[in-house]
């Protein structure tokens, strides 16, 4: 799948999701560089496939030096950077939040249209409407919907008007977080947690040692007792982090998790 004809020959990231739309969109000779998060493994779905290329632009400079045709950034990229770059006659468009399913295909149709990659853009889409598809019709056939929240570090609980939220009913279970923190999300401290638990805790990582304050939260006795292994549903936060190319994955894997669970 070529590029278009008039397509930019030179992009650079400077956003952590814009790096992984361009990995998964992009020719590979379109791509001049990426972030400095975009190796990041905790962060970025396809941090193994950015390792190929250069993964160093943040700083203005660093942009600058790559001559590129179009910048792609993020709405809380620093504000600094994006001024600068567009003072000096840069393209930089700024990528917003996904906070939907569709709002992420949305997203993969606009940047594809950008860097003429139409074709690659519509067979992302095709998938994550494959997935989304398979999971609505594996969740019709259980009824009951177990309660998940999701828990991380020093106690955050996501929302209900959010990305992960949409995953979690996707998969046919109810979403708690949205009773617990809200629209938005926020803090829930373990007390409540503990008071009036969900049926399972979604977390970014399996239990383990408690090697800073952020996961100690994780790691206390009471949720422990309340929440072994087989109570916590893994979902790697690379996952959800953007959306994009990482929701054919993300979808399968709470959709597989909700099907492992023996309520009917």
């Amino acid at each position: 799948m070529r590029e278009s004809p008039g397509a930019p020959a030179r992009v650079v990231s400077i956003n952590a999701c814009a790096d992984q739309l361009l990995l998964a969109l992009a020719d590979p000779g379109q791509i001049a560089a990426l972030s400095l998060y975009a190796d990041d493994p905790s962060l970025s779905f396809l941090a193994a496939e950015a390792a190929r290329f250069p993964h160093d632009a943040g700083p203005a400079e660093t942009v600058i030096a790559r001559r590129p045709d179009l910048v792609l950034a993020g709405r809380y990229t620093k504000r600094e950077t994006r001024e600068m770059l567009k003072r000096l006659g840069f393209r930089v468009v700024e990528l917003a939040s996904v906070r939907t399913i569709d709002e992420s295909i949305a997203q993969i149709r606009a940047v594809a249209a950008l860097i003429g990659r139409a074709e690659a853009g519509e067979a992302l889409v095709a998938a994550i409407e494959r997935a989304r598809a398979e999971a609505a019709a594996a969740a019709a056939a259980h009824p009951s919907r177990p309660a998940v929240a999701v828990y991380q570090r020093r106690g955050w609980v996501t929302g209900g008007d959010t990305l992960t939220g949409e995953l979690i009913r996707l998969a046919g279970f109810a979403d708690a977080g949205a009773v617990l923190a809200g629209r938005s999300g926020g803090l829930v401290p373990l007390e409540r947690m503990v008071a009036a638990p969900p049926d399972y805790l979604l977390v970014g990582e399996a239990a383990g040692p408690a090697e800073d304050q952020g996961r100690a939260l994780l790691a206390h006795p009471a949720l422990a007792a309340l929440f072994p292994p087989d109570r916590r549903i893994v979902l790697p936060a690379r996952l959800t982090v953007c959306g994009g190319p990482s929701l054919p994955a993300a979808i399968a894997m709470l959709a597989r998790a909700r099907q492992e669970i023996s309520v009917p």
